[in-house]
């Protein structure tokens, strides 16, 4: 049993299972970022928000998602009390929990305050996440390790939304809003704690020669067509309008499920998504990426058209649950690609830059969906998710996935040789 566990998370070193635990804790942190967020839509459902109306809202919510490579930029080069990561990470996690507690103990949960104080809690959160994954990707790009240590990162994401799923479900049914931030606010608190535990930084300072070196790599690789290729890749493979406030308003008004219910189908979903991410991790290392990519856009096209079918409890468990499986599969293929891609010096300016189009892409399909939502309807949602989703394979010929990973593997192959 451990030879099996050991092949499917080759963590062989002290330090690769303290960051794969560090990136766990910060990554469920930002998972229980979306606790409040059935709730909240429900109560601006209640005030006459439409799908589109909420859409909205959620969209500024994004914005600290899509600044991220100016975080990574901050982290990379411009070293605060002595340290290029854990200063920063301190910092925005306390940020986060900050504004989720001020969110739990107001008593004016108005549109444009509660828009405010989620934002400044995802912008700390967005700020831990550049971190985390500027850490993961040079340390584990050198050693293999960028697939395994990210599908750690999603399947406790996985774990933080099954959680979300339930208990979320709950707070929607009773409107707890207040105890939502609360319960949201306490997870930034422990990933404070990790750092601190966790994390092992060497002191750094700011290196005049060293930083005009690192800023001509960043505009060397800012020319590179691939670069460019990869970002508008992701930003298309990812856009999927299905989900968000448009697939919440069908379940609530057309299939009349309970908000318990509908929060029992998250963490189904959560369930496959963390069985997704296990399967993702020995095949990351057998498995070359183009064929990954390939094969999980055609099962992505083929989760979203099984939505056609989504008409009752029976098949709401079903659906939701492969698509669990389905979409972290698609997700984690996109994120290796993107590390991979990374130049080095600048990891986590260029890693944030992708995962901002990454994020972008998501909320702005969401946003386009509730407007598809509001004047389509449900079904022909499905059908133009399905035709937007298979369209990236067209586009799969013009990234070259085999040179970005024979690259990444020659770093890793240059890191055993100086070793």
């Amino acid at each position: 049993m451990r030879e099996r566990l050991a092949r499917l998370l080759p963590l062989h070193t002290v330090e690769a299972r303290r960051l794969a635990t560090l990136f766990a804790v910060v990554y469920f942190a930002q998972g229980m970022w979306n606790l409040p967020v059935q709730t909240m839509t429900l109560v601006l459902k209640e005030r006459g928000l439409s799908s589109s109306g909420v859409a909205d809202f959620f969209l500024l919510s994004t914005i600290p998602w899509v600044i991220k490579p100016l975080y990574g930029l901050l982290s990379d080069f411009v070293p605060l009390f002595g340290r290029r990561r854990q200063s920063y990470f301190l910092l925005a996690s306390a940020l986060a929990s900050l504004a989720g507690f001020a969110m739990a103990l107001s008593t004016d949960h108005g549109y444009w305050r509660l828009a405010w104080l989620y934002t400044a809690m995802g912008f700390g959160l967005a700020f831990c996440d550049v971190l985390a994954d500027a850490i993961m990707v040079e340390t584990g790009k050198p050693r293999g390790l960028t697939g395994v240590f990210q599908s750690m990162q999603w399947a406790s994401i996985s774990v933080a939304t099954l959680a979300v799923g339930v208990l979320g479900g709950h707070l929607a049914h009773t409107r707890s809003l207040h105890l939502a931030f609360v319960v949201a606010a306490c997870f930034p608190l422990v990933s404070f704690a990790m750092v601190l535990a966790f994390l092992r930084e060497p002191t750094s300072r700011i290196d005049g020669a060293a930083t005009r070196e690192a800023f001509q790599a960043i505009r060397q690789a800012a020319r590179h067509r691939d670069l460019w290729i990869v970002a508008g890749f992701i930003f298309c493979s990812n856009f999927n309008p299905l989900f968000g406030p448009a697939f919440l308003y069908f379940q609530t008004d057309v299939l009349r499920f309970d908000q318990r219910f509908i929060g029992v189908l998250a963490s189904l979903t959560a369930v496959g998504s963390f069985v997704g991410a296990a399967v993702y991790a020995p095949l990351s290392r057998r498995v070359p990426l183009r064929r990954l990519i390939v094969f999980t856009i055609g099962l992505s096209a083929a989760g979203t058209l099984a939505y056609v079918f989504y008409r009752g409890p029976v098949s709401a468990v079903v659906i939701d649950a492969l698509y669990g499986v389905v979409g972290i599969l698609i997700q984690l293929s996109l994120l290796d690609l993107a590390a991979k891609a990374c130049p080095k010096r600048a990891e986590g300016t260029f890693f944030a830059l992708l995962m901002s189009v990454y994020n972008g892409s998501t909320q702005l399909s969401t946003n386009v969906g509730g407007r598809l939502y509001d004047g389509l309807g449900f079904t022909p949602l499905v059908l133009i998710s399905t035709v937007l989703t298979a369209l990236a394979w067209l586009l799969v010929p013009l990234v070259k996935i085999e040179r970005i990973e024979a690259a990444a593997r020659a770093d890793a192959d240059a890191l055993t040789i100086k070793a």
